[in-house]
């Protein structure tokens, strides 16, 4: 991916200098936690219970002297990556009369305070729509590459594309509306919104990517690839099959690899941001 030189974003919030206290006390961060989190979702538990419980194993986070904020290489990287999402969104928001919002990217490192709550870093790069920030510890592209089999920076630039794809739903109420629906729904059906409302936002990482593409020429070779098969190593199959040796599609929240690698596709391929309504389609037409 050819990022260097090019402009990065005011909007990144580097905490890595805060270090949790107790972090890791029975269930830890990085791979090991992850794997105890997709392990416990998939048997059906609640990840916002298992969230709480590792919290409550854990500490509050504390300022503690890990170590200077550093202008690191992966730091540009990010950096650029989210300006490169501003600049496509605001524009494409322009066009249909709206104003987008820039969300802030969080850097941490085990552990983070957000208006989600307290969450580690086991539970992977997520989005808040309380604090409209983006949250990341770049630990997590090691685990790509070493647990995941996903390496590139086209991979990484795809993970971000994909919450602040989270964002864009947010803005534009998407998110509130699923989140009500699911309220009123029984576990299944309230999982099958998830999978739908991750899928729209492969779909806008996807549309993301044909814009980086069009405006500055960023692809290299093998960076689609790249973000493909990222997209089919997080797919909630190959995850259960790779942590329980069988699956089970009723529990599925985020969709099979075949689906996120093809709504990721659609985007990048229309580059329309009207296109991915993952909403309007039967549930087994995704």
């Amino acid at each position: 991916m050819r990022w260097k030189g090019r402009r990065g974003s005011d909007n990144i919030e580097d905490r890595r200098h805060m270090s949790p206290v107790g972090v890791g006390v029975g269930v830890g961060g990085g791979a090991a936690g992850l794997i105890v989190l997709l392990i416990a979702m998939f048997m059906g538990a609640d990840p916002s219970v298992v969230l709480n419980e590792m919290q409550q194993q854990g500490g509050g986070p504390v300022e503690t002297p890990a170590g200077p904020a550093a202008n690191d290489e992966m730091s540009q990287f990010v950096s650029v990556v989210l300006a490169d999402t501003e600049e496509v969104w605001a524009e494409l928001f322009r066009r249909h009369g709206e104003t987008y919002r820039e969300p802030n990217l969080v850097l941490f490192r085990d552990a983070v305070e957000s208006a989600c709550g307290f969450q580690q870093a086991a539970v992977g790069p997520f989005y808040c729509p309380g604090d409209e920030k983006v949250y990341i510890d770049l630990a997590f592209y090691e685990d790509m590459k070493s647990q995941l089999n996903a390496p590139g920076d086209f991979a990484q630039a795809y993970v971000i594309a994909h919450e602040v794809g989270h964002h864009v739903q947010n803005l534009l109420g998407i998110s509130d509306k699923v989140h009500s629906m699911r309220s009123r729904l029984g576990q299944e059906e309230g999982n099958q919104m998830s999978v739908r409302l991750e899928l729209q936002a492969d779909y806008f990482a996807g549309v993301w990517a044909h814009h980086a593409q069009k405006n500055w020429q960023i692809l290299e070779e093998g960076d689609i690839e790249e973000a493909l098969n990222a997209a089919s190593a997080i797919g909630d199959d190959r995850l259960q099959r790779q942590s329980r040796g069988v699956v089970a599609p009723e529990s599925f929240t985020h969709g099979t690899s075949e689906q996120r690698v093809r709504w990721f596709t659609k985007g990048f391929r229309s580059g329309d941001m009207t296109g991915g309504d993952t909403f309007a389609l039967d549930y087994n037409e995704l």
